[in-house]
């Protein structure tokens, strides 16, 4: 894949606890320059990213729920709320793991239908945090995002036990099928990663190596 592709459909990605003012600004400036798709980042960075990246092609994803997913609904649809009003263009959020693995699917279904009304007009992803599912949860989560109108479902948040896998977006595109879109994200260092996963069924790439990646591509 040609390098200029590759690069919009990257989410160049700084979720770390520790990241400043100045490592958010230089991640909206890279992102503008290699015209990545968008940036995605914690909350509290929302408005500033974009007010930076204003007029421009680079969309903000915010990440709700984050990492864990064990906050309340309540409170998850108040973070989505709260950033759509500061700009947000994406919204990624983390399901409630524990309640899934703990047998209330119902409440899990509810919790993404909730989110995804909230956001209304919002592109809503699904983090399924795969390395905690088995094969059947993953696909149950995938149908019910799939029937609650979210736009995707994403493999990991890049804090949990492992990264993206070939065989997890294999699993999500075959479940989903053409009607969603599957981001793969968590441990995507190389252009050979990237390539493999999107070869698996991925049509959207959440990393923090994105210029090594695209450099590493052809032009």
């Amino acid at each position: 894949m040609r390098r200029k592709d590759l690069a919009r459909i990257i989410d160049l990605t700084l979720v770390r606890p520790n990241a400043t003012e100045t490592e958010i600004r230089k991640l909206c400036a890279e992102a503008v320059e290699h015209q990545f798709y968008a940036v995605a980042v914690n909350p509290t960075w929302t408005k500033l990213c974009s007010q930076l990246l204003k007029n421009t092609l680079v969309k903000v994803d915010v990440c709700v729920g984050f990492p864990l997913g064990a906050t309340t609904p309540k409170t998850k649809i108040s973070e989505t709320e709260e950033a759509i009003s500061n700009g947000a263009s994406e919204i990624d959020f983390v399901i409630n793991i524990g309640a899934l693995k703990s047998g209330y699917t119902a409440f899990v279904e509810r919790e993404i239908i909730a989110i995804v009304k909230c956001a209304v007009n919002t592109p809503v992803k699904v983090i399924l945090e795969t390395s905690y599912l088995t094969d059947e949860e993953k696909i149950l989560v995938c149908k019910m995002a799939l029937n609650s109108g979210a736009s995707f479902v994403k493999t990991c948040t890049g804090f949990g036990l492992n990264g993206a896998t070939v065989e997890d977006v294999r699993l999500m595109r075959l479940t989903v099928g053409n009607a969603i879109g599957v981001k793969a994200a968590g441990g995507i260092r190389t252009y050979a990663d990237a390539i493999t996963l999107i070869q698996a069924g991925a049509n959207r790439i959440g990393t923090s190596a994105g210029v090594k990646i695209i450099q590493e591509a052809p032009e």
